[in-house]
């Protein structure tokens, strides 16, 4: 969702798009008995197509992204109930839940507590360190403005000793699940393609100004259609993980995914008119909402004064981005 934002825009179709392609995929595997992998990559492919169905429409033809979107939720949230004829399909394959229930198994045999698990996330923080201690160096060599040396090794050992934490409790337990290792890898790749490639340089430039980024040769059109094919993929990924993690499809999967995505990006730091946030941001965002909705649950809050919460909470996030702009406009 946040490459939607980035460019001024959202996507209102992505929880029944990954409703629509769990129910695809559990179809495929639960009553057509279908291969596990090789539905898995029909059901990404599927989730593409989608997506670049949303893009043909707002890249080329100018509708609006929320009118092209919201045609797509009730689309189709209606073929889901479709595909499922109104029922739940369940079981899915071992193989297909164990991918998105099951945890990394502790390769070294160590019994009660997972090595494996702290060793790799050990490894990643190293590679994490390494990698911006690099782009720190190269930021100063070009003069740009830098934490100095101290605090940015303060925030590296913060950071750390929080994660190892954190990797130590669910090392007590069964290690890292499977989700958490792909949540790590999509938080990596989009990290990268938005910091350190042109397409993610051109996306920025959409959002801050589409104007000024079409005279500068960017390519508006394509960036509009590949950001929403990139969405209609990531929903796909999101429809067979919850799929998989609930061990069913039901026509009911998604509902309000697409809120609390949104809801995600904007406390995470994005702005409404497009062009800033970032990924870290997003994740941590949706890491309060999702501290928000297991926090009012446990205290027995109840569903309908939840939804209030969390209303207030996004228009207190955009109403503080609205403010802060206006106040340095001024």
């Amino acid at each position: 969702m946040l490459l939607c934002i980035l460019t001024g825009n959202i996507d209102l179709s992505v929880g029944s798009v990954a409703a629509f392609v769990g129910a695809v995929g559990a179809t495929m595997m639960a009553v057509w008995k279908w291969p596990v992998i090789p539905s898995i990559f029909l059901c990404l492919l599927l989730g593409a197509l989608i997506g670049c169905w949303h893009g043909f429409w707002i890249s080329y033809f100018r509708i609006p992204a929320f009118i092209v979107t919201l045609a797509g939720m009730l689309c189709f949230r209606g073929l889901t109930l479709v595909m499922l004829k109104g029922q739940t399909i369940a079981p899915m394959p071992e193989l297909f839940r164990q991918l998105s229930s099951d945890f990394i198994p502790d390769f070294l045999g160590s019994g009660g507590l997972n090595i494996a698990a702290l060793a790799l996330v050990g490894a990643v923080l190293l590679a994490f360190a390494f990698f911006d201690l690099r782009d720190r160096t190269h930021k100063v060599a070009y003069g740009f403005d830098v934490l100095p040396l101290p605090l940015w090794a303060m925030k590296i050992l913060l950071l750390s000793t929080v994660v190892m934490a954190f990797a130590y409790q669910l090392a007590q337990h069964k290690g890292i699940p499977m989700v958490l290792l792909l949540l790590g890898f999509l938080v990596l790749v989009y990290s990268f393609i938005t910091q350190k490639t042109v397409f993610g340089r051109h996306v920025y430039a959409f959002g801050g100004n589409e104007k000024a980024a079409k005279l500068s040769g960017i390519d508006t059109d394509r960036v509009f259609f590949l950001v929403y094919a990139n969405m209609g993929l990531l929903a796909a990924v999101a429809g067979l993980v919850f799929a998989g993690r609930l061990n069913a499809a039901s026509p009911k999967a998604g509902m309000n995914f697409e809120l609390d995505a949104i809801a995600a990006c904007f406390i995470g730091g994005a702005s409404a008119s497009g062009g800033i946030g970032t990924v870290a941001g997003a994740i941590i965002g949706g890491l309060i909402m999702g501290v928000l909705n297991n926090g009012m649950s446990i205290i027995g809050v109840s569903i309908d004064w939840q939804q209030v919460i969390k209303g207030l909470v996004l228009l207190g996030a955009v109403a503080f981005d609205v403010y802060t702009k206006n106040k340095a406009a001024k």
